[in-house]
C-alpha cells in the first residue's frame, strides 16, 4: 500500500486551517454575540426594562385596535353603570332595591349568567329586597368577592364561607404558591353568598398600574378559586369545578358534555389579556336603559325594543367617569376595569389568546444573525454596515408588530434590540479600535521615515502629504561613508551588517530628530529631505544642525569601536562620512510604478545636493552645502552654524558656477583655534582670487597648522581645505591661469 505523504500533509494543513478559521469565528464573532445577547436577555428581566417592553406592547395593541372588527363576541353584554344611569338613579352606590328590581326583571329574559363586577360585602337593610330579586328572577348570578389581608375577611374554613356557594378547583398541577394568595376572603354579605356564586374580582396591576395579565384563579388559604371571568365562563357552559384541570404554566382545560377548551396560563395562573377593543368595542347597554326597557316590556306590557340578553353573559360594572372602579389599560390611563374582565371573557369565548414568544428561539436567532453580521459586515464599507445595523432592527420591529396584529404573538422588542444595538456598538468600537491601531501602525511605519514628533504634529494638524508629486522648497540631504569598499573587503557580511545597522540607526535617529524625512538607504548612503511632507520653514537650518550632530555622533562611535578592541579592524576606527546639502524647489511625492512606489524627491536641486556630497572629497571636507542652504540656514539659525567658503564650482550637468561652503560645525562646538584658522583661510581666499600667489600660499600655510582635521592626526582624514588650496596655488604658480580667470573650478567628475 502506498501512502501519499503530500496528500496527508495537505489534509492536515487543511484541517489546521479549518480549525483556525473556526476558532477565529468563535473568538471574534460568536463570543461577542453570545455575551451581548445573553446580557440583554438578563437585562430584560429587570423591572424597568419589563415596563418599557410593556409600553411597546401597549403601542402595538393601540395600533391593532384600528384594524379590528367593530364588536366583540355577542355572547357577552356589558351592562354599564354609565352617566345616564347615574342621572336616572342618583349618586353611586345605589340602594340595593335598585339591583333587586334589575335582577327580578333581567331574570325573566333567561340570561346564561348575571355577573356582578360589584361588591356586596357589607350587609345592608335592603338586602331582603336584593334577595327577593334574586329569587323572583331565578337568574344564575355571580357576585364579586375579594382576597383580604386584614381582619375584615374570613378564612376558607369559616362557617360563612362553608355556607356559601364557594367551591374550589380540584385538579391542580404545579406550584400553587405562585398563584396570588391571601389568607382571608371577602364574600357577599349573609344569604347573598349562598344564593349566588362567589367569584373573585382580583386583577392585580403590574408595576406601571396596567393590567395585562389577569388571574383566572386565586389562592385563599391553600385552595384555588375561580375569578370573575372564569366563573362566568363556567356558568355559561355549565362547567362544574371537577370538570376543570389546571396545569400552572400551561393551561386551564375545560371538558364537559357542552364544550372543550384549553386556555393558556402562566405559572401564576394568569392569562395574558389579548386586548382587542376599546370602550366602544363591546356590546354595551346602560344599566338604567336596560332596566327601564325591561320594565316597560314585562311589567307595563309595552311594545318596546329590548336589548337581547337571553343565553348571554351579562357583565355588570361601572363605566361612568369619576367612579372608583377605574384604572389604566393599554388603551387609556383611565378605563373602566369591568372591561378587563370583559376582555378576558371575550378571549375565551373566541379562543383568541395572546401568547408570548419563548425567549430561546429569539436568543438563538439573534445569536446566528449577530454572529453572521459580525462576520460579514464588520469589514464592509460604512454604508453596508449602517444598512445592516439599521435594517435588521426595522425588520424585526415590523415583524413584532405584524405578529401581534395578525397572530396575537408577543415578540419581545426591548431586550433583542438592546442586544443587537449593543452588538453594533461593539462592532463600531472594534472597528474604531482596529482603525486606531492601523493608524498607529501607519504612524509607526511612517515614523521610520519621519520623526515621531513630526508624525504626531501631522496627525494633530490634520495635514496630509500630497500624493502624486508636487513642487515645494526643501533641503536635500546626502551622506556617504568614505572608502566604503574597503569596509566590504575587510569585514565578513554579518559583521558588515551589524556595523551598518549601528551606523545607519544613529544617522537616522538624528535626521528624524531634527524633523527630517528618510527617503532611502543606498548601501551605506543615507538620503533624506527636510521640509516634506510637513512644511518646515527652517528646513535648511535643521539639515545643517543634523549634519553636524551626525559628525559628532560618528566621533563617539569611532571611540566606541576602538574601545571594543579586536572586534573591529582599524579601518572601522577611522570611519568618516561625507554629507552634502542643497536647498531649493524639488518635486516631492509618491513616485514609481502604479503598483510599487516610494515617497521621494526629484529635481536639479536634489542632484546638486548629491554633487555636494561627492564633491566634498575634492575639497578635503566632510560636510558641504550650497550657497542657498547657507543663506536659508542663517535666516533662521543666525550664526549658530559656522560656514567656510570654498569658492565656486561648475558641477557636471550644469553650466553655471555654484558657490560651495563647508559646514564647519555648530558655534558652541567650534574652538577658537578653528575660528582663527577660518579667518586666515578667508584672507588666503581673497589673495587667491586676486592671484597673489605668494600671499595666498603664506596664508594657507598658516591656516594649515590650525585646521581641525589634519591628515595623520585625525582618524581617516587625508586632506583639508588649506592643503587643497595650497596645492592649487602651487599649480597656478607653475602654470598661471589664462586671462580673465575668475577662480571658478570646473569639476571633471561627479
Amino acid at each position: 500500500m502506498k501512502i501519499c505523504l503530500g496528500c496527508t500533509a495537505g489534509s492536515a494543513q487543511g484541517a489546521f486551517t479549518g480549525m483556525k478559521t473556526v476558532l477565529v469565528l468563535i473568538k471574534q464573532h460568536l463570543f461577542p454575540t453570545l455575551v451581548a445577547m445573553t446580557l440583554a436577555l438578563l437585562l430584560g428581566s429587570i423591572g424597568w426594562v419589563r415596563d418599557f417592553e410593556n409600553i411597546t406592547l401597549d403601542l402595538r395593541t393601540k395600533l391593532r385596535a384600528n384594524w379590528q372588527p367593530p364588536m366583540a363576541d355577542d355572547s357577552q353584554v356589558v351592562v354599564a353603570v354609565d352617566e345616564e344611569s347615574l342621572r336616572d338613579y342618583g349618586r353611586w352606590p345605589w340602594p340595593r332595591r335598585v339591583h333587586g328590581l334589575f335582577l327580578a326583571l333581567v331574570g325573566k329574559t333567561k340570561p346564561a349568567v348575571v355577573t356582578w363586577d360589584i361588591l356586596f360585602t357589607e350587609p345592608s337593610e335592603e338586602d331582603p329586597q336584593l334577595i327577593k330579586g334574586l329569587k323572583d328572577g331565578e337568574a344564575n348570578v355571580v357576585f364579586g368577592a375579594m382576597r383580604a389581608e386584614k381582619d375584615e375577611g374570613v378564612p376558607a374554613d369559616d362557617p360563612s364561607a362553608k355556607a356559601s356557594s364557594l367551591v374550589a378547583l380540584k385538579h391542580i398541577t404545579g406550584d400553587i404558591n405562585r398563584v396570588p394568595a391571601s389568607p382571608l376572603m371577602l364574600l357577599a354579605a349573609g344569604e347573598l353568598a349562598a344564593l349566588a356564586k362567589p367569584a373573585f374580582v382580583d386583577t392585580p396591576p403590574e408595576s406601571d398600574g396596567v393590567r395585562r395579565r389577569v388571574p383566572l384563579m386565586v389562592n385563599v388559604g391553600g385552595g384555588l378559586y375561580p375569578t370573575l371571568s372564569l366563573q362566568s365562563i363556567m356558568e355559561l357552559w355549565k362547567v362544574a369545578p371537577d370538570e376543570i384541570a389546571v396545569v400552572l404554566g400551561e393551561a386551564v382545560t375545560i371538558s364537559n358534555a357542552f364544550v372543550k377548551r384549553r386556555i393558556p396560563i402562566d405559572e401564576t395562573g394568569a392569562l395574558l389579556v389579548n386586548y382587542r377593543y376599546s370602550t366602544d368595542g363591546f356590546n354595551t347597554v346602560g344599566y338604567s336603559f336596560l332596566t327601564s326597557s325591561l320594565n316597560k316590556r314585562i311589567v307595563k306590557k309595552q311594545a318596546v325594543d329590548v336589548p337581547a340578553t337571553t343565553g348571554k353573559i351579562l357583565l355588570i360594572g361601572q363605566t361612568a367617569e369619576g367612579l372608583s372602579d377605574m384604572g389604566p389599560t393599554p388603551f387609556a390611563p383611565v378605563t373602566p376595569l369591568v372591561l378587563v374582565h370583559a376582555s378576558v371573557i371575550d378571549n375565551i369565548l373566541r379562543e383568541d389568546y395572546a401568547r408570548a414568544v419563548k425567549w430561546w428561539p429569539i436568543w438563538l436567532g439573534a445569536l446566528v444573525l449577530g454572529t453572521g453580521g459580525l462576520r460579514v459586515f464588520s469589514q464592509r464599507k460604512l454604508v453596508a454596515q449602517a444598512s445592516f445595523g439599521l435594517g435588521v432592527p426595522l425588520l424585526y420591529l415590523a415583524l413584532g408588530v405584524t405578529l401581534w396584529v395578525k397572530g396575537s404573538l408577543w415578540l419581545p422588542l426591548v431586550w433583542p434590540l438592546a442586544g443587537f444595538f449593543s452588538l453594533q456598538v461593539f462592532m463600531i468600537a472594534r472597528r474604531l479600535i482596529a482603525e486606531q491601531r492601523a493608524k498607529e501602525q501607519i504612524k509607526g511605519m511612517f515614523g521610520t521615515y519621519v520623526s515621531p514628533a513630526l508624525v504626531n504634529r501631522m496627525v494633530a494638524s490634520g495635514e496630509s502629504p500630497q500624493l502624486g508629486g508636487h513642487e515645494d522648497e526643501i533641503t536635500a540631504y546626502f551622506s556617504d561613508i568614505q572608502g566604503f569598499s574597503g569596509f566590504s573587503e575587510k569585514l565578513e557580511p554579518a559583521k558588515l551588517v551589524e556595523l551598518m545597522n549601528e551606523y545607519l540607526t544613529a544617522c537616522t535617529d538624528i535626521v528624524q530628530g531634527e524633523g527630517g524625512t528618510l527617503d532611502k538607504y543606498i548601501g551605506d548612503a543615507v538620503v533624506a529631505m527636510f521640509g516634506a511632507p510637513i512644511a518646515l520653514p527652517d528646513h535648511a537650518f535643521r539639515a545643517c544642525v543634523a549634519s553636524q550632530r551626525v559628525q559628532k555622533k560618528l566621533l563617539e562611535l569611532r571611540a566606541k569601536w576602538e574601545a571594543e578592541g579586536d572586534k573591529w579592524p582599524k579601518i572601522v576606527w577611522r570611519m568618516q562620512s561625507r554629507i552634502g546639502l542643497n536647498s531649493g524647489n524639488c518635486i516631492i511625492g509618491n513616485m514609481g510604478s502604479r503598483t510599487r512606489f516610494n515617497y521621494t524627491m526629484m529635481g536639479d536641486n536634489v542632484n546638486l545636493a548629491a554633487r555636494m556630497e561627492s564633491g566634498a572629497k575634492a575639497w578635503g571636507v566632510y560636510s558641504m552645502c550650497s550657497e542657498a542652504t547657507k543663506a536659508a540656514c542663517e535666516q533662521h539659525g543666525g550664526d549658530r552654524v559656522i560656514f567656510r567658503s570654498l569658492g565656486k564650482v561648475v558641477v557636471m550637468g550644469r553650466s553655471k558656477p555654484v558657490p560651495f561652503y563647508e559646514i564647519v560645525g555648530l558655534k558652541e562646538d567650534v574652538t577658537p583655534q578653528t575660528l582663527e584658522c577660518l579667518a586666515i583661510f578667508a584672507e588666503g581666499m581673497t589673495k587667491y582670487y586676486a592671484q597673489d600667489w605668494e600671499g595666498a600660499r603664506a596664508c594657507f600655510a598658516r591656516s594649515e597648522l590650525l585646521e581641525p582635521n589634519v591628515p595623520g592626526k585625525t582618524p581617516g582624514v587625508t586632506s583639508n581645505p588649506s592643503l587643497v588650496f595650497r596645492d592649487k596655488v602651487r599649480h597656478y604658480q607653475d602654470d598661471p591661469p589664462p586671462a580673465g580667470w575668475d577662480g571658478v573650478h570646473v569639476a571633471k567628475e561627479k
